[in-house]
């Protein structure tokens, strides 16, 4: 941490600031991570666990960067032999 950044927090708590975490700011919300996004996308690998990032991307309008947060981050799926499966494997799912 630079110390113009430690002269600004000290700036901020003697001017009575008393939390640590970010105040609202304005600007446009990240609107693509939401629930009716995130479940048109499982339901679009459901249908077609071949589907690439791009392909979904263009269907449902979101960035490709979103999508691949949707995809790894949330349901933990990885792509195999090109298809989309879950992380974690069951023993009988791997043989």
């Amino acid at each position: 941490m630079s110390m113009i950044q430690v002269y600004q927090w000290c700036s901020w708590f003697k001017d009575g600031r008393t939390s640590l975490q970010d105040e609202p700011r304005s600007g446009r919300p990240n609107t693509a991570n939401n629930d009716w996004n995130t479940a048109r996308v499982d339901e679009l690998i459901k249908v077609d666990r071949r589907v690439e990032l791009k392909e979904i991307s263009l269907k449902l309008d979101i960035p490709k960067t979103n999508v691949y947060e949707i995809v790894h981050d949330k349901f933990g799926y990885r792509k195999v032999s090109a298809r989309w499966v879950p992380k974690m494997l069951p023993d009988e799912h791997k043989r």
